[in-house]
């Protein structure tokens, strides 16, 4: 009877092969799902979820309110039933900007800055219906060109933008986080290096800081308008759309001046004289100057500390795309006012301007802000930028694959930071004047700053402007702009003016040029002006 018992019955055998069939089958069912669910939630879709996971811990509610931005139905539909349960997904509709409306519509040759038309209509959305976001996801188009001079891609990013500032919780110890998918990063202009949270193939997530990025929403879409005079009243600014009941107490901002000196010490008085200026209009802000020093001596060194200076010392660096031994050579040296992590902003100038006027107002302005050139490009002389080491190294990753029209820091700048802001051109004017029937080359007396083109004032003598001398520099020749810096020499102590005497190269050219103008019977008649600036004896005495 043992036997009988142990032996199984034909019906429980079938039974044990069909379960295990069935599992076998089941296994591979499930694996060829997963195969299907990793093709789907690829990274060039909107329903990978590895974001979610990383922003979940940070807000607090059970359910998660998402926006959604230039994402159309078809990924709203995939993503996964996962992220469904746990969020309210909302589509935030706008009107693409019109096709006809091109980059050089919002950042035109030249405005009426006292008298500003609009700028063309980039539509957002209406904000009222969408309150309280914890998550705007967000699709970056593209654009139509490869310098990331597109409008809609522009659109989209300030519309994420504003989301996130009109999306502040009442409490602030709410997140609030920008997830931008595809192909094309967003707009670094917009959102910085330093706020990037989270990135894996093509995901970026951001949690910005909202008081930057506040001052860049409250700019114009371009320059085609000045920035509006908000900007001016300080931390008002941070109010507007501030919902909190709490101290609006902010701390007070690390800011500086700051200027470079890398291969010649040819400037050195144009620094010192910058410094005294500077100092003169009773500004609260640091002065620091980066300094290669083993191109620029002690001696001089001594000379800039006294003259206001806080020297860091730098390595120069050389311009990618700069032809040896070229002016511009080693001026990427520039880009190292980035490493300045210990200030907030910095407003670098060059050490050939005098400052006229107090302009400690204008680091209200957000990066990066400066002074039109020409067509859509900002000129490099004067900019006020926000430190970061993120963004230098970018900077040096990319100087070598990023061109640059001229060769130098402004050419490669402006393609580096194609959205940038206007500040009054009074803040950085161009010592140049191409009019063939301004004869007298008279400069406004209400300028903020003057920017010195051409032989420097501290290359001429005294007595007048040498660049009258010489036919090529004449568009640069201005008898009144350089009564200005003058003024300012005359006003330095005289321990500093030592540091301003004329070399012999300088005494050579201004000799030469003095000479051809003679022959040449120059009609302004410059060359006949009897010179007595007492610095040519001593070079004379020196030859």
């Amino acid at each position: 009877m043992a036997s009988k018992l142990s032996k199984p019955k034909p019906f429980t055998s079938s039974v044990i092969l069909f379960f295990f069939a069935c599992l076998f089958f089941t296994i591979n069912y499930i694996r060829q799902l997963q195969s299907e669910f990793q093709k789907a939630t690829s990274t060039e879709s909107v329903e990978k979820l590895g974001w979610f996971d990383v922003v979940v811990p940070f807000i607090r509610d059970e359910k998660i309110n998402i926006g959604l931005v230039n994402i159309d139905g078809v990924h709203v539909d995939n993503i996964d039933l996962k992220l469904k349960r746990r969020a309210n997904m909302v589509k935030v509709h706008f009107d693409p900007v019109a096709d006809y409306i091109k980059w050089k519509d919002l950042f035109p040759v030249w405005i009426n800055e006292k008298y500003p038309s609009k700028c063309p209509e980039i539509q957002m959305p209406r904000f009222d219906h969408y309150q309280e976001l914890d998550v705007i996801l967000a699709r970056v188009p593209c654009g139509r060109d490869d310098e990331g001079r597109d409008v809609l891609r522009l659109q989209v990013n300030l519309v994420v933008a504003n989301l996130l500032l009109r999306s502040r919780r009442k409490n602030n110890n709410s997140s609030v986080f920008a997830v931008f998918t595809g192909s094309c990063t967003p707009m670094w202009e917009i959102f910085r290096c330093d706020d990037l949270f989270w990135h894996e193939g093509n995901y970026w997530v951001y949690k910005p800081e909202l008081k930057r990025l506040q001052q860049k929403v409250l700019m114009p879409v371009g320059t085609c308008q000045p920035a509006p005079a908000i900007l001016e009243q300080g931390q008002e600014m941070w109010r507007k759309y501030d919902n909190t009941s709490q101290s609006h107490t902010l701390p007070q901002p690390r800011e500086a001046y700051v200027t470079v000196l890398h291969s010649s010490e040819n400037y050195v008085c144009g620094a010192i004289a910058l410094a005294q200026s500077i100092i003169k209009t009773k500004t609260t802000k640091d002065l620091v100057l980066l300094a290669d020093v083993d191109r620029i001596s002690q001696y001089f060194l001594k000379g800039l500390r006294e003259a206001g200076w806080k020297i860091k010392p730098i390595r120069r660096i050389r311009s990618s795309h700069s032809k040896r031994h070229a002016y511009n050579e080693y001026n990427y040296s520039k880009l190292r006012i980035w490493q300045l992590k210990n200030y907030d902003k910095v407003m670098f100038i060059d050490s050939d301007f005098i400052v006229l006027k107090n302009i400690d107002k204008f680091f209200n302005y957000p990066q990066l802000s400066a002074v039109s050139n020409d067509k859509h490009i900002f000129n490099s002389g004067l900019m006020l930028i926000e430190p970061s080491i993120c963004t230098f190294k970018t900077l040096m990753k990319k100087r070598f694959s990023v061109a640059s029209y001229n060769g130098g820091d402004q050419g490669f700048l402006n393609e580096i930071f194609p959205w940038w802001h206007r500040l009054p051109g009074k803040l950085n004017h161009l010592k140049y004047f191409d009019d063939i029937n301004d004869q007298m080359h008279e400069i406004p007396d209400d300028l903020y700053a003057m920017h010195y083109l051409g032989l420097k004032p501290w290359m001429c003598y005294q007595d007048y402007d040498c660049n009258w001398d010489s036919l090529e520099y004449q568009i640069f020749a201005s008898d009144m702009a350089h009564e200005r810096w003058w003024n300012v020499y005359k006003g330095m102590p005289k321990k500093l003016k030592q540091y301003c005497s004329l070399t012999s190269e300088m005494a050579a050219r201004i000799q030469k040029h003095r000479a051809k103008a003679k022959n040449a019977n120059f009609v302004d008649g410059h060359w006949k002006i009897k010179v007595k600036d007492p610095r040519r004896l001593s070079i004379l005495s020196i030859s």
